[in-house]
């Protein structure tokens, strides 16, 4: 009996099946070119935030007299640290890396620096500036009042600035800026503009010292992240806060951050306090928010637990507009930002842990303020793709601290 045709009976003769090695060789070679251009898009859609033009390393001020300033160079920390860490690299043997703390930053001038980002924020900014003026007299003094020397058995908690960094505003925020300096100074300003925070002031306006408040104005918009590093980079305090133009954030509760600070540095002197709403989630405010937002809002949490390290993905509000940080930790942070849109909080927290900096959160007084720029669904749709570049870009080498 003729025997069954079997799928053997028609393999091709002569065609042998190539060596495991080869297939694995193969595989080998796919998967290397995989990588390779995965790196190379990488490479392309990672953010490379630009140099700082002239003008962009200036500001302006009120003068005494009321005028209004020429052009002043701006002071730089971070020039001067980079400088000084090429300097410590090229004596440095092969292999060696020079970073802090082993290249610390210069001695702070003022207790208090707050940075102010602001883009088109001719309407909101006035308000949150009142409040602020107010809180950082009471508290702090004289802008022009300093730090104790060296040595001395206690430094005072005296002296500020704000920094308000025009992020290519196409609106008047410059000038109401500048002329709510003016009029602070001159005490001409009777009745001050009512924050978030107070509802309806009576009491005459707060009288500042000249030079209070500089005012730097970036030449084209770079993102809430970009104006606010620009503004990090030429700071004095011992202690440097952002805080939203718009004034959601109860500034009152600076107190809270520098005591929660002040509680968790190390012996360096570095420690990142961070404003939190968390304990708002189940405010009315958050409540009626519509379904779309709370959704994204939950998503955008869990895409943070996935993607970032331990430390970074145990704080509960990454998003707020209102975090303090210490003057030591600045170089471990500021110089290796990449980050201009709304992700940067996240990349400032991954760098302060990748350093080692103890971080905090303190519960704030927050409101929802009239007049937000933020695109619910397209920017979170961005925070998501830019968390996701951020943290392949750090992992793959494209971003490193050397």
């Amino acid at each position: 009996m003729e025997k069954p045709h079997t799928f053997d009976t028609y393999k091709r003769p002569g065609v042998p099946n190539p060596p495991t090695w080869v297939l694995v060789a193969m595989l080998g070679l796919l998967g290397g070119a995989l990588v390779f251009w995965l790196y190379i898009a990488l490479n392309l859609v990672a953010p490379v935030p630009r140099p700082p033009r002239r003008s962009e390393k200036q500001y302006i001020t009120i003068l005494p007299n009321g005028d209004r300033s020429s052009r002043k160079e701006l002071p730089c920390w971070i020039d001067k640290w980079s400088a000084e860490k090429e300097a410590a690299k090229k004596k440095a043997g092969p292999g060696q890396v020079v970073v802090p703390p082993q290249m610390p930053i210069e001695d702070a001038e003022i207790f208090m620096s707050v940075v102010v980002p602001a883009f088109n924020e001719e309407d909101r900014l006035v308000g949150m500036l009142e409040e602020a003026v107010e809180y950082l007299l009471k508290e702090f003094g004289g802008a022009h009042e300093g730090l104790q020397e060296k040595g001395s058995p206690k430094k005072k908690q005296k002296g500020w600035e704000i920094v308000i960094v025009s992020d290519g505003s196409t609106d008047k925020t410059v000038e109401k800026a500048l002329e709510f300096a003016r009029e602070h100074q001159l005490s001409q300003h009777k009745t001050p503009a009512s924050g978030p925070w107070e509802g309806g002031l009576t009491h005459a306006a707060e009288h500042i010292p000249h030079g209070s408040i500089r005012v730097v104005a970036l030449e084209e918009n770079r993102g809430k992240g970009g104006a606010v590093t620009h503004g990090m980079r030429h700071v004095r305090g011992q202690y440097v806060v952002f805080a939203d133009a718009d004034g959601a954030s109860r500034f009152s509760d600076l107190g809270k951050l520098v005591e929660g600070c002040k509680s968790i540095e190390d012996k360096e002197g570095r420690g990142v306090a961070i404003g939190s709403r968390a304990h708002l989630v189940g405010s009315e405010a958050v409540v009626k928010r519509s379904k779309l937002r709370n959704f994204l809002m939950h998503s955008f949490h869990l895409l943070l637990r996935l993607l970032t390290p331990p430390a970074t993905s145990r704080i509960a509000d990454t998003q707020c507009g209102f975090k303090l940080f210490s003057r030591p930790s600045l170089p471990h942070i500021i110089p290796y930002m990449h980050s201009e849109g709304w992700i940067f909080d996240v990349e400032m927290l991954m760098l302060a842990e990748s350093a080692d900096i103890a971080m905090v959160e303190v519960a704030i007084g927050w409101k929802e303020v009239v007049g937000s720029k933020l695109n619910v669904v397209w920017d979170s749709i961005g925070m998501a793709w830019g968390l996701a570049v951020l943290r392949a870009a750090w992992m793959a080498g494209v971003y490193r601290k050397d």
